[in-house]
């Protein structure tokens, strides 16, 4: 501005040298009169002069032309970017979400219009709470050992007892929209729930089921929980798994602890031992009960169903007496015979003679089973055969003494 170098007047009509802003201030005061800033005459000057350092001499208004495409071509071409197949690209428009980009090279209008970030979308991410695992890669030679932190373990039971519960969370990115600009510290947004709903739930578990078989129940309903409230936040993250690492009493009781679980445990095994007892002396004792039971109605059965043969075959000979009295009364004489005869020894003598001696044997049945066989006198031909009454033996005309 060859004006302000002259010293004449202004083109405002100022006459006062300086410009309408009045005379410079040397560069150590900080300011013109009255506290106002430098001169901006002073500004452009001294930038002219910085790119004129710059340059090399003899550069026209050419090579400035030149210069400035180069540096407009590196501007556009800084638009370009790569996004990684485990990322998202998020195109930021002067700092308001503008759109998604896929994995690949893609481009955005150059800084300060647009920007862009790639937040990893796949990756699962964890959430430690109760203690403090090892860090990633060693120290000195050795792995970082896990750390206690008692503030965020301890938790109060349903029955009224203390616990020491540490898990951890794994989550990942659902929307990048919503997590980029509706949470500010999603991992302590995600601890924060986590640990709350930890103690919402161990609050209504009694320690038993706790320290036991309610341990998947446990980590399934605080994953949904820590989910709602994720939702209900709009963070735009998805919870994947909670992972009990270690549920303990408090280390100052846990020795008292054990002594009343090897109790419960003691206690459990005699009352399994009792419940085999008795699931295996109740059903043999049902069975032989019925067994008998069976076999009393067996015997009832059969006995009913002998009465009844009996009675029919007296109702059945009862009604041959009634249509045969005689052959009837035959028969049954003869039956009768039979049936003493055949337990009692036989003698058979001739009626023809006289002065006949009853037979009587003197041999002894159990000591000589032979000698009870019937004594047997075989009658001559043609002789009718009688019966001696009171001698119990059937005499025939004609016999010949001969023993069987």
């Amino acid at each position: 501005m060859a004006w302000n170098n002259s010293g004449g007047p202004s083109p405002w009509g100022n006459p006062r040298p300086g410009g309408p802003w009045g005379a410079p201030q040397p560069p150590s005061g900080g300011g013109g009169p009255g506290g106002r800033g430098p001169d901006l005459d002073d500004v452009i000057r001294q930038a002219q002069d910085t790119v004129r350092r710059w340059l090399p001499r003899g550069t026209g208004g050419k090579g400035i032309a030149l210069i400035g495409l180069v540096l407009v071509a590196l501007w556009a071409a800084s638009g370009f970017y790569r996004v990684d197949p485990d990322e998202q690209g998020v195109v930021l428009r002067f700092g308001a979400f503008d759109r998604t980009a896929p994995p690949g090279l893609n481009y955005h209008i150059p800084w300060p219009v647009e920007s862009v970030t790639t937040p990893r979308v796949t990756r699962i991410n964890r959430v430690d709470i109760g203690f403090r695992g090892p860090a990633e890669g060693t120290t000195g030679g050795r792995v970082v050992p896990t750390r206690d932190a008692l503030e965020e373990s301890m938790m109060l039971t349903g029955d009224e007892n203390i616990i020491d519960i540490d898990f951890a969370v794994f989550w990942r990115i659902r929307d990048v929209e919503q997590f980029l600009f509706n949470t500010r510290n999603p991992e302590q947004t995600v601890k924060s729930a986590a640990e709350s709903v930890m103690r919402e739930v161990i609050g209504r578990t009694p320690i038993q089921p706790a320290l036991t078989e309610a341990r998947a129940q446990i980590e399934q309903q605080v994953r949904a929980g820590t989910q709602a409230i994720m939702d209900q936040y709009g963070a735009g993250i998805e919870i994947a798994q909670v992972q009990l690492q270690k549920v303990d009493p408090p280390s100052q009781v846990v020795d008292a602890f054990r002594d009343v679980q090897r109790a419960n445990a003691d206690r459990e095994r005699l009352r399994n031992e009792a419940e085999s007892y008795r699931n295996d002396i109740i059903p043999r004792a049902r069975g032989e009960a019925e067994r008998l039971v069976q076999e009393a109605e067996g015997v009832k059965e059969s006995q009913v169903a002998r009465a009844r043969g009996e009675a029919q075959r007296f109702i059945s000979v009862l009604s041959a007496y009634e249509q045969a009295q005689d052959v009837t009364t035959r028969r049954m004489y003869i039956e009768t015979m039979e049936e003493i005869l055949r337990r009692n020894p036989t003698v058979v003598v001739d009626s023809g003679l006289q002065g006949i001696v009853p037979f009587l044997n003197l041999s002894d049945p159990v000591r000589s089973p032979a000698a009870a066989a019937p004594q047997v006198l075989r009658p001559q031909p043609g002789a009718a055969p009688t019966f001696q009454p009171g001698t119990g033996a059937a005499v025939s005309g004609r016999t010949q003494g001969v023993p069987r």
